[in-house]
């Protein structure tokens, strides 16, 4: 119910090329640019093809989902601003579908995914909070229409942020009763439905959120749930701070209450296939703390993505500085899902990029949408080892793409993680407008990364095996410059304040190396459970532990968790000249042959010459054809040879 330009850009795709004041980045300009009349015909046209009966249906015979996390916005309940009159209707919807989930046997997760002033700048608190327009800046140049978003980025429904300080010097206690006032809404709309399994009372409140007040608000939504609905699940967004020092004895011993958090790898650096699949797979040893100190996790989202290349995933014609990591790939943009009838629809295929630009590029070119790159298999023929995926392109030809193979191993391993320990957990999202399986769950279960049935398939439960027993070390990369290791070397010294750690910085050669080497593998080995990874700007590199490593080893289970492929190279530097004497050679005999047939003065000339003496003088029919030599019957040629072979200091071949 709430718009999100990444996840159905055909709802957006009207504002490519437009202007200040008739562009819209969220929900929230979405019904102001529009307006009331216009953006409630085409939200309703979106309800209507968006979800249907059918698809939850689709959802629920698959066998693997048994609950549906629905985000709503505040503004459905007490409605504000450009919002009036915008959603008539979306309370309808949110009915129609509460009991098309009963029908299939599926619960709901109430997720009240915005706040009044935004509760994190992000475009899905239906609001893009701080943002403003550079075009002046730029006009000088090619007049292009341009913003500022991510730099600026800003939360106020707890109040006016500073961004000097990081912290809000007053509460807005307005906003806070508003949330509250929604959540009562809710509860008393919704209590008697048996489709609802609970409520999340706010979707990624920001980092920067005071930790106390978010922490009052969590209790007195509380309460009100379990006033009203008491056998409602109440599950708590960890406000991207999922740290056991943070929520360890929160609310202890009240029952049916659960910590979220929200666990993806888009926003990570490049890496092996290696690298992510132990990164998944030691998440369960997070989940397993927080269990311990707090209770109940749940894992409200994640994705198959490893990079940021999905079209818009960072915002409308925007992108985080520094995103994506790595060039994308580019497919078609798909038609509307709603129809032709939507504005802006189908994409332009005859623009480039259009405006307005953000502080990051991401947008269709030429009628082709950015997703996210493919996986290539490894010339090595062992994804431990192999790094071809560093410099791979970002579609890989289909005889090398690996995708299937990489996304339906990630895929176990992450289920692995998050089943195995944690309360459960809600892949985001269910579908998408561009077709990107890695962010859609339908066409991650299409393609089978995503098995159908019970998830206790013996592949899952051992998908994080060799993960779970820590056969590996973070290890230095070879010809790393000192200079990196010490900049890893001062990270560790500021998180842990270790004195050995100092002495190591005094180091330098060898010695910096080995001792290095140690440390890291140290911090790595005693954080892994707090989020830790191996990477240390690149510097170091997952290896296993008492193995050397070689193209020989195999990694993985034992169906083939890798298929070696064969590429061919070319010929080595020695094969090519070979290959072109001989060719030489051919050509020089080919020719004189052709011109002891065809030119009979030269045929004449190397008749009489002393180096073809002796192919002159064969007897061999088949030698005197191939150079066009007289055969011995004729008389002159006999007499000439005769004459020729018994001159004076000639010797005689007769």
């Amino acid at each position: 119910m709430v718009l999100e330009p990444w996840i159905t850009p055909s709802m957006f795709y009207q504002f490519l090329g437009q202007g200040e004041g008739t562009t819209a980045f969220d929900t929230y300009t979405f019904c102001e640019v529009l307006g009331v009349e216009e953006a409630n015909k085409q939200l309703r046209r979106h309800w209507d093809t968006w979800v249907t009966r059918e698809i939850i249906q689709e959802l629920a015979a698959s066998g693997a989902v048994n609950s549906l996390r629905l985000p709503v916005g505040d503004f459905m309940y007490k409605s504000y601003g450009p919002y009036d009159g915008c959603f008539d209707g979306a309370l309808e919807k949110v009915d129609e579908l509460l009991d098309w989930a009963y029908e299939s046997g599926l619960t709901v997760l109430f997720d009240i995914h915005t706040l009044k002033d935004s509760q994190n700048g992000f475009d899905n608190s239906g609001q893009a909070m701080g943002f403003k327009w550079t075009t002046a800046l730029n006009s000088e140049f090619a007049g292009d229409v341009s913003f500022e978003h991510w730099p600026i980025r800003s939360a106020r429904w707890m109040g006016e942020f500073d961004p000097e300080t990081a912290s809000y010097p007053e509460i807005n206690h307005d906003n806070i009763e508003h949330a509250l006032d929604v959540i009562s809404r809710i509860v008393e709309r919704y209590s008697g439905h048996p489709a609802v399994l609970g409520l999340e009372p706010v979707n990624e409140p920001w980092q920067y959120t005071p930790i106390e007040e978010l922490k009052q608000f969590y209790w007195e939504g509380y309460l009100i749930v379990k006033k009203g609905a008491p056998y409602w699940k109440y599950i708590m967004h960890d406000s991207f701070r999922f740290d056991t020092n943070v929520w360890g004895g929160f609310m202890d011993g009240c029952p049916e209450r659960a910590i979220d958090t929200h666990i993806y790898q888009a926003w990570r650096d490049p890496d092996s296939r290696v690298g992510f699949y132990f990164d998944a797979c030691q998440q369960k040893d997070r989940i397993a703390a927080m269990e311990r100190e707090f209770g109940p996790v749940v894992v409200g989202e994640w994705s198959l993505a490893t990079d940021n290349c999905a079209m818009w995933l960072n915002g409308f014609n925007d992108n985080l500085p520094g995103f994506p990591r790595l060039p994308c790939k580019y497919i078609p943009c798909a038609d509307p899902y709603m129809g032709y009838e939507q504005p802006g629809t189908p994409v332009d295929n005859t623009k480039p990029i259009q405006g307005p630009y953000g502080s990051g590029m991401s947008g269709p070119i030429f009628g082709y949408c950015p997703v996210d790159r493919d996986w290539l298999r490894e010339s090595s023929g062992n994804p431990q080892t192999g790094r071809d995926w560093v410099r791979s392109p970002p579609e890989a030809p289909k005889h090398l793409d690996d995708s299937d193979n990489v996304m339906t191993h990630l895929a176990f391993k992450k289920i692995n993680a998050f089943s195995g320990i944690g309360h459960g957990f809600y892949f985001w999202n269910f579908r998408t407008d561009v077709p990107e399986p890695r962010w859609s769950y339908m066409l991650a279960l299409e393609k089978g990364w995503i098995p159908k049935g019970n998830l206790n398939d013996p592949r899952i439960q051992n998908a994080c095996l060799a993960e779970d027993k820590f056969e590996f070390k973070c290890a230095l990369k070879h010809d790393v410059a000192e200079k990196s290791i010490k900049e890893a070397l001062g990270f560790i010294l500021d998180a842990t304040n270790s004195t050995s750690v100092g002495d190591t910085l005094q180091l330098s050669g060898s010695d910096l190396r080995t001792t290095a080497s140690e440390v890291i593998q140290e911090y790595f080995h005693d954080h892994k459970g707090e989020g830790a990874t191996c990477d240390f700007g690149g510097i170091t590199m997952l290896v296993e532990i008492n193995r050397t490593i070689t193209d020989d080893d195999e990694f993985g289970w034992d169906d083939d968790e890798y298929q070696p492929v064969i590429i061919y190279s070319g010929p080595s530097t020695m094969t090519v000249v070979l290959i072109a004497l001989v060719c030489v050679i051919f050509g020089l005999i080919a020719g004189f042959i052709m011109s002891m047939h065809m030119n009979k003065k030269f045929n004449k000339k190397v008749r009489e010459s002393k180096l073809f003496r002796r192919v002159n003088s064969s007897t061999n029919s088949l030698v005197r054809k191939s150079f066009a030599l007289p055969d011995y019957s004729d008389a002159a040629e006999i007499e000439r040879l005769v004459t020729s072979q018994n001159q004076p200091g000639q010797k005689s071949y007769l």
